[in-house]
C-alpha cells in the first residue's frame, strides 16, 4: 500500500516553514497567467491563498466576499484582470515580496 499525504496540508506545512518556496508558487501562478494557462495559475494560487492568508483575510484586504473570492481562483473561474491584480497585491504584500518582471526575447 502506498503512502499518501494531504496535497493541501503538504502546501501548506511547506509554506510555513518555507518562504522561498511560497514566493515560487506566486511567480509560478503570474507566470501561468501570462502564458495562457489560466486554469493552472488560478489552482496554484488558490492552494497559495489557503496556505498563508486564507480567504477571509484575503477578502478584507481586497475588499471582495470570500465567496466570491473562493468562485474566482476555482478551475472554471474567470476573475477580472482587476480582481487578478488586488489578489496577486494581497499575497504579494502577505509575503512582503516584490516582484522582479523581466523580459526575454522569443526564440
Amino acid at each position: 500500500m502506498a503512502l499518501t499525504r494531504n496535497f493541501k496540508q503538504t502546501v501548506l506545512e511547506r509554506v510555513e516553514r518555507d518562504t522561498k518556496f511560497a514566493k515560487a508558487l506566486l511567480d509560478e501562478a503570474a507566470t501561468l497567467f501570462l502564458s495562457g494557462e489560466p486554469e493552472t495559475a488560478r489552482l496554484i494560487l488558490r492552494d497559495l491563498v489557503n496556505a498563508t492568508i486564507g480567504f477571509e483575510q484575503l477578502a478584507e484586504m481586497t475588499a471582495k466576499p470570500s465567496k466570491s473570492l473562493h468562485r474566482m481562483l476555482s478551475p472554471r473561474g474567470n476573475p477580472s484582470m482587476d480582481n487578478l491584480a488586488a489578489i496577486f497585491g494581497a499575497v504579494r504584500h502577505w509575503l512582503k515580496l516584490a516582484f522582479d518582471v523581466r523580459t526575454v526575447k522569443a526564440v
